[in-house]
């Protein structure tokens, strides 16, 4: 028989903190703090657990009743309510939801980078399920996808996204969105497959040819594209270490570039990156051409980041190669027979450049600002930087009659 009385659930509404029993689990509870509610506690998998059903004034007590009778009926069926809410509450969420819910909750706060996952999901990934329920996304959607990535020819991209996918469904699991993972079948076989290290270094011969191609045709590679290329081959720092680099890092008087700790690769290490004059004069002319802007290499379009996009470069010049993934009809290769090349690929060409001229590994490694070893960083504090100076310098004199 039932404990309670409505007269009862009445008065104790109004009276101080308690909570009173209706029988079987149900009881009205009246906290010390907020509105009186209805609660059922219950045994599930040997645990005790307590659910919320709803607020008086809301819910009657016969009501109460009835709620309390359905979970009953759901334990009996082997149902843990508590889980089942939790699940219902985010059935329908959407696949972008879930990506901006992680994109918020983890990637903004774990990564320095977080727009580069960001765009591999806006460019690849949203616009072929983005828009449906998370639990109506199978593993034919993920084969496809990575398909039409890996067709076009962006092998690392793909396994990317592959990797992306994985992160999100698991996130959809830790939220009890859905108990499945339909990328986790998956590998980089089915995806880009293995990826081996790049190895591409331009002969002196090639630095000639590709940058007499990117001077023909100005229209297709741009003044900026052109001088952060030859800062590149000069300097040996990362793309993105240049292209987002604010002027108040450079000292164009004293010849040096202070890269902040924070900027650089996973945060390693700042460094005084020493300038030779013809680097100088190359951003003496992006200082005019930036037209005050606060960064060397400024948007040129309408964007939501300050500073040239990372694909812009690589772009310009696979162009030039006759491939523009954006169009049906390919451009015409400007190249010749010229072995294709990315702009990280400059990078590689100034340590080997340097290394020809016989220069200490030592020494190239901290122009590289790599870490050689962790014995290395605790005992070797010294940053070689008039050593650095020297193979600056002479790197840019042997290629400033191609650049």
């Amino acid at each position: 028989m039932p404990n309670l009385t409505v007269k009862q659930v009445n008065t104790l509404a109004k009276g101080q903190h308690s909570k009173t029993s209706d029988g079987n689990g149900l009881s009205f509870v009246v906290p010390k703090r907020g509105e009186p509610y209805w609660s059922l506690r219950y045994t599930f998998n040997e645990k005790r657990r307590e659910k919320s059903l709803g607020k008086f004034g809301q819910l009657t007590l016969a009501e109460a009743r009835g709620e309390a009778e359905t979970i009953r009926a759901m334990l009996r069926e082997g149902i843990d309510p508590l889980s089942l809410s939790s699940l219902s509450k985010h059935s329908g969420m959407t696949f972008n939801e879930l990506f901006q819910d992680m994109y918020e909750n983890k990637l903004l706060k774990r990564l320095k980078r977080p727009d580069i996952p960001k765009s591999k999901y806006d460019n690849n990934v949203a616009k072929f399920i983005g828009h449906l329920k998370v639990e109506q996304v199978n593993a034919f959607h993920i084969r496809d996808i990575l398909n039409i990535i890996a067709d076009s020819g962006r092998t690392t991209v793909a396994n990317d996204v592959l990797d992306l996918l994985k992160n999100l469904f698991k996130h959809a699991i830790q939220l009890n969105i859905t108990l499945n993972n339909p990328a986790s079948a998956f590998s980089y076989k089915d995806a880009g497959g293995h990826e081996s290290s790049r190895e591409r270094v331009l002969t002196i011969d090639e630095v000639e040819q590709a940058f007499s191609v990117f001077r023909k045709y100005p229209e297709s590679f741009t003044r900026d594209n052109y001088l952060a290329c030859c800062l590149l081959v000069v300097l040996g720092v990362r793309k993105s270490e240049l292209i987002q680099a604010p002027w108040h890092e450079f000292d164009l008087d004293n010849a040096v570039w202070h890269l902040p700790k924070e900027r650089t690769k996973k945060n390693f290490r700042a460094i005084k990156i020493p300038l030779p004059p013809l680097a100088v004069g190359w951003l003496r002319e992006l200082k005019v051409r930036s037209h005050g802007s606060n960064y060397v290499f400024p948007a040129r379009r309408k964007s939501t980041r300050p500073y040239m996009g990372p694909d812009t470069i690589n772009s310009a010049i696979n162009s030039l190669f006759g491939i523009d993934k954006s169009k049906k009809v390919q451009p015409p290769n400007r190249m010749g027979d010229l072995e294709h090349f990315r702009v990280h690929d400059l990078r590689r060409t100034f340590r080997s450049t340097a290394a020809g001229m016989k220069f200490q590994d030592d020494h190239l490694e901290r122009c590289l600002n790599h870490q050689i070893s962790k014995l290395d960083e605790i005992y070797n504090k010294h940053d070689f930087f008039e050593e650095r100076k020297i193979i600056h310098m002479k790197v840019s004199e042997k290629l400033s009659y191609f650049l």
